[in-house]
C-alpha cells in the first residue's frame, strides 16, 4: 500500500469511530522508526481501546499487518504500529500531558530561523 492510501484507511477508521482532533505529522526527517504520526483522541478509555482496535482491523482487512499494538489494556494511550506509520490515540488529558504534536511538530520559530 502506498502511503496515502494508508493514511486514508487510517483515517476512515478514525472517523468510523468518531475520534477527535485528529491531527497529521510528516516525521520523516525527525524519526528513524516511523515516517508518519496520526495522533487522535477518544472521550473515554473504552472509546480510546474501540478505536485502536477497529484502526488494526481495518488495516488487516486492506491487507496490511499491524507490526504491533500497544495499550489495549489500559486505555489511556493506545498505539498502533503500521510500520511507516504510528497512529496514537490517547485520552485528552495523556494527550495534553505528552504532547505529541510540539514534540515532534515544527515550531514556527524554528522554521522562521532556517529561512
Amino acid at each position: 500500500m502506498e502511503m496515502d492510501q494508508i493514511i486514508s484507511a487510517v483515517r476512515q477508521a478514525l472517523d468510523d469511530m468518531k475520534a477527535r482532533d485528529v491531527v497529521e505529522i510528516d516525521v520523516t526527517n525527525k524519526s528513524t522508526v516511523t515516517d508518519r504520526m496520526v495522533i487522535a483522541s477518544g472521550t473515554s478509555k473504552r472509546h480510546v481501546m474501540s478505536i485502536g482496535q477497529h484502526v488494526q482491523e481495518e488495516m488487516k482487512h486492506q491487507g496490511l499487518l499491524p507490526l504491533g499494538i500497544e495499550g489495549l489494556d489500559t486505555g489511556e494511550w493506545v498505539l498502533v504500529d503500521l510500520g511507516e506509520l504510528v497512529v496514537h490515540v490517547m485520552m485528552p488529558d495523556a494527550r495534553s500531558f505528552y504532547d505529541l504534536e510540539r514534540l515532534w511538530g515544527f515550531d514556527e520559530a524554528e522554521q522562521g530561523s532556517v529561512n
